[in-house]
């Protein structure tokens, strides 16, 4: 059997925090597990609020990961990876698809085990859930809106102004120049012109 390539995925949110403690452990865990630690990636000073590309560390660790540049990523605690239980489930379900498993200290998930398998399932589940409960309020929210008259959706653009975008692009005016001189967005100047 060979040995399962670890990555440690460590991340302070202030520049005055540490995150010795959290590599310590890690690298003790992975010793244990009889796992070699191939790559540290480290986020110092960065909140886990933060998306993707504002952590280089961890955009750097997911893009390895789909390159198949280690077997499992260990991280201290499931906020080290983000703020949400969906940005959790977001993140495994890409680890997964590329297989790549992950170990959490602190919650003790570890999905290169069938238990820690099953635990993942579990959490994707209520993260459904979760999305699904908001999708109803969201509805709700429409529906109530609908009944107090409130008008949904794009305002409709005048017809003068549709004249204007077909015009402007008869001369082969770039979308973005039409936008600008219209003071549309990119996206309305390129559907009016492609509707014609």
């Amino acid at each position: 059997m060979t040995m399962k390539r670890a990555a440690l995925y460590l991340r302070v949110s202030t520049d005055g925090q540490t995150t010795d403690n959290q590599r310590r452990v890690l690298e003790q865990v992975a010793n244990k597990a009889g796992w070699e630690v191939v790559e540290v990636y480290e986020d110092n000073g960065v909140s886990g609020a933060k998306g993707r590309a504002q952590r280089p560390a961890f955009d750097h660790l997911c893009n390895d990961a789909t390159r198949r540049q280690f077997d499992v990523i260990m991280a201290w605690s499931v906020d080290r990876l983000g703020q949400s239980l969906q940005d959790l489930v977001s993140c495994l379900g890409e680890l997964h698809a590329v297989g790549v498993d992950l170990f959490v200290h602190q919650q003790g998930v570890d999905t290169t085990t069938p238990a820690g398998k099953a635990m993942f399932r579990m959490m994707g589940v209520f993260a459904e859930f979760k999305r699904a409960m908001i999708q109803e309020r969201v509805k709700a929210g429409l529906e109530r809106a609908k009944a107090a008259g409130v008008k949904l959706g794009r305002p409709a653009i005048k017809a003068e102004t549709r004249q204007a975008v077909l015009a402007l692009a008869k001369f082969r005016k770039s979308v973005r120049s039409i936008a600008t001189e219209t003071g549309l967005g990119v996206g309305t100047v390129h559907r009016i012109v492609k509707a014609g």
